[in-house]
């Protein structure tokens, strides 16, 4: 948290330098203190506290300054900081003019120069108005802050982005900046980049104008590249199943990296509650079960490289080498995919235009909020759908769920099945599908196909979040290990054909239960064929494949 800030404004360099020594000597401990010789620069300067949102105690301001009076500094200085303590210097002969801007600004005390000594004639009053500020002064949001506009797919995707990594930020939106009055005193001083939105204002004062995923990851600190390059074990994907085998891997020395190309958790780590999870008979979000498995894998020294994706993998005799995006490789003895998948896309009218404006695939963790008492429609029948109705339940007005079948009973668990019936205003049309969206910035309506009646209605929408099944990620695959018609990789037992191992295999056993069709590359979690599409079998694949690891490794 930042201290306080008391700030002088003197063109009088002895002046100055004298309410300086002053201020330090008595309020250093608590406060930060600062000084310009100018109105100009001292308006430099709060517009970067404002940036910063650090917080302004105390204004002490020379009346008499060329290019800016005091009078008309604090004039100015109060748009962006009103509770701000305001005291004007002054000479015997300014006093009517202090007087008067008791009435202009505001002014807390006007004080006669010279104040010596200060114990008399200028701490009383200033611990008075000091005692004044703290009374009423509450600390404002410390950290990242994204000023952009609810209906921008670039907005979006910087504040999932960063929720998912779980960076904390404010949102400030631009279109709320007449009802807001902390984003309209941030969005004033921000001169140039509100035409080209996102902007992303950091702590260091830097203002990132629409920037991509890798540059702002670059610039909060996440970690993109490894300081070496060969690993016992290199894991791709960092959802349950890759951070379980990051875990289970580095605690048994194995020099252990993830590649995750998002944010670790994968779709788990989007779940706003998780109830049926061992050990957790509250349940837990999906972010914090990302967060204690990051913790916990670093804490066994491995390393996790977010955002960054792995575009090709190649053998070289008994290694396994990666390409990442951008170009650098990574080699191991030994490999776990675990790459998870990904929600298919609703494929109607309109749909890609709206991406990020109304509609959302997942649980679109950042818009809970923003939907406060308005209709959300979900179009999916499965847990993470049921899950994703039951959070935005708390702050929706009513949420209607779009189920193309005639029951949730095959695709949900009974518990959700049951929160969902008990909540008053989560509605399940059965029979439902969306053959339209409609807007042109935003969603502004849905077309909805009913399977009984055949007959199509229009409604007013400005919410759409999609859950209709997901596909694996393993294009970057190709011609490197067996996958099934639908991309899912195929291990163990089904890679036996008639007895018969797979074509090319180069060791002199069948493959390990988990072990794909090249000799020490595993496939674990939701992007194997056969597997059970829950958190916990995802833990537990991630967890056993290690023990295949150190079986493979043990005969290289």
């Amino acid at each position: 948290m930042h201290r306080p800030v008391m700030l002088a404004v003197d063109d009088d360099p002895d002046v100055l330098r004298a309410v300086e020594r002053d201020l330090r000597k008595r309020y250093s401990d608590r406060y930060r203190v600062m000084s310009a010789d100018s109105g100009p620069g001292a308006l430099n300067i709060l517009t970067r506290l404002v940036q910063r949102s650090e917080p302004l105690a105390l204004l002490i301001a020379d009346h008499r300054m060329p290019h800016m009076s005091g009078i008309e500094f604090l004039t100015a200085a109060i748009r962006h900081f009103p509770d701000v303590r305001r005291v004007l210097l002054t000479a015997y002969a300014d006093t009517e003019a202090a007087i008067g801007a008791i009435n202009i600004v505001k002014l807390d005390h006007y004080l006669l120069k010279p104040w010596d000594p200060p114990d008399r004639n200028l701490y009383p009053v200033l611990d008075d108005l000091l005692d004044q500020w703290c009374a009423s002064y509450r600390a404002p949001f410390q950290g990242v802050r994204v000023i952009g506009t609810r209906w921008s797919r670039n907005c979006y995707e910087v504040r999932e982005f960063l929720a998912r990594h779980q960076i904390p930020y404010q949102w400030l939106d631009v279109e709320r900046a007449g009802r807001d009055t902390e984003a309209a005193r941030v969005i004033a001083t921000i001169s140039q980049g509100l035409d080209k939105l996102p902007v992303v204002l950091l702590n260091d004062d830097t203002a990132l104008v629409d920037p991509t995923q890798a540059e702002l990851a670059g610039r909060i600190g996440l970690r993109t590249h490894s300081e070496t390059s060969f690993f016992d074990l290199v894991i791709v994907g960092g959802g349950p199943a890759g951070l379980a085998a990051g875990v289970y891997g580095a605690s048994e020395g194995l020099k252990t990296v993830i590649v995750e190309r998002e944010a670790p958790g994968g779709q788990a780590g989007l779940s706003s509650r998780i109830e049926n999870y061992l050990g957790f008979p509250s349940g837990l979000s999906g972010s914090d079960l990302a967060r204690r498995a990051v913790a916990q894998a670093r804490r066994f020294g491995a390393e996790i490289l977010a955002p960054q994706e792995v575009v090709k993998v190649r053998s070289e005799g008994p290694y396994r080498v990666i390409t990442l995006a951008d170009g650098v490789e990574l080699s191991c003895h030994a490999m776990v995919i675990a790459s998870g998948v990904q929600w298919r896309k609703l494929d109607v009218p309109g749909i890609d235009r709206l991406q990020g404006a109304g509609v959302y695939y997942g649980a679109g963790s950042t818009e809970a909020l923003s939907c406060r008492e308005e209709d959300v429609f979900i179009v999916g029948g499965a847990n993470s759908a049921g899950q994703a109705a039951i959070n935005f339940a708390r702050y929706a007005r009513n949420v209607v769920m779009l189920v193309r079948s005639e029951t949730l009973g095959a695709t949900m668990s009974q518990y959700l099945i049951n929160d969902i019936a008990q909540t008053p205003n989560i509605r399940v049309e059965y029979g439902m599908q969306v053959v339209a969206v409609h807007g042109q910035d935003k969603l502004d309506a849905i077309s909805i196909s009913c399977a009984r009646s055949g007959s199509v209605d229009r409604v007013p929408a400005s919410s759409l979040f999609v859950f209709i099944g997901a596909a694996p990620r393993t294009d970057w695959l190709d011609g490197f290990v067996e996958r099934d018609e639908r991309g899912f990789i195929l291990t163990g037992a089904d890679l036996l054909r008639h007895g018969k191992r797979p074509s090319g295999w180069t060791v002199d056993r069948d493959p390990f239960l988990l072990e794909t069709s090249v000799p020490g590359v595993f496939a674990v979690g939701d992007v194997r064929h056969g597997s059970i599409k829950r958190v916990a079998s995802s833990v537990g694949e991630g967890s056993i494949a290690i023990q295949f690891v150190h079986s493979h490794l043990a005969k290289v």
